[in-house]
């Protein structure tokens, strides 16, 4: 059995963006659950969360937040799961600022980090971690990495018969 996908938003104005890995994780059969914990509102909570994550049956935590983006990496240090950090676009640096925090975490303590906003990649990359260890998973994978380029050759066609008449 495949095991569970952790979504932990730092606030529920970050469900726009992480909602977009709901589709991707149920396409592949992946579990998950959808959780709000703030690293400084409820860090507790966040901690508590991350310690007892590996008991739930959890196999990879993704962690959104936007600004300071400390819930990634909070997690992270609660936590040898995997985990998955989104940054979230805000009005104030457009998520500079977030994939900053995101990603500069100190030796010992990884966040593995998608673009802003990427919530669909961080779907997949939990899909991937999960199937290293699910081969049903891994083809699963490989299927749709597959229809991916071939939706790519496909319109490549489109346009080479349109505008190559050479």
């Amino acid at each position: 059995m495949v095991k569970k996908v952790a979504i932990i938003m730092g606030s529920d104005s970050d469900l726009p963006v992480v909602e977009k890995a709901f589709p991707i994780l149920e396409s592949f059969g992946v579990p998950y659950e959808v959780h709000v914990f703030s690293a400084h509102r409820t860090p507790e909570e966040a901690r508590q969360f991350a310690v007892a994550a590996r008991e739930r049956d959890f196999g990879v935590l993704i962690a959104a937040a936007g600004k300071a983006a400390h819930l990634a990496g909070a997690i992270a240090a609660a936590s040898t799961l995997p985990v998955i950090g989104i940054p979230v676009k805000s009005s104030t640096l457009d998520g500079l600022d977030a994939l900053l925090s995101t990603v500069q975490m100190p030796t010992g303590i990884p966040v593995a980090t998608v673009a802003i906003d990427g919530a669909a990649n961080a779907a997949i990359l939990a899909a991937q971690i999960l199937g290293v260890t699910d081969d049903s998973l891994a083809e699963k994978l490989a299927r749709k990495r597959s229809a991916d380029a071939e939706k790519v050759l496909a319109a490549n066609r489109t346009l080479e018969e349109k505008y190559n008449k050479s």
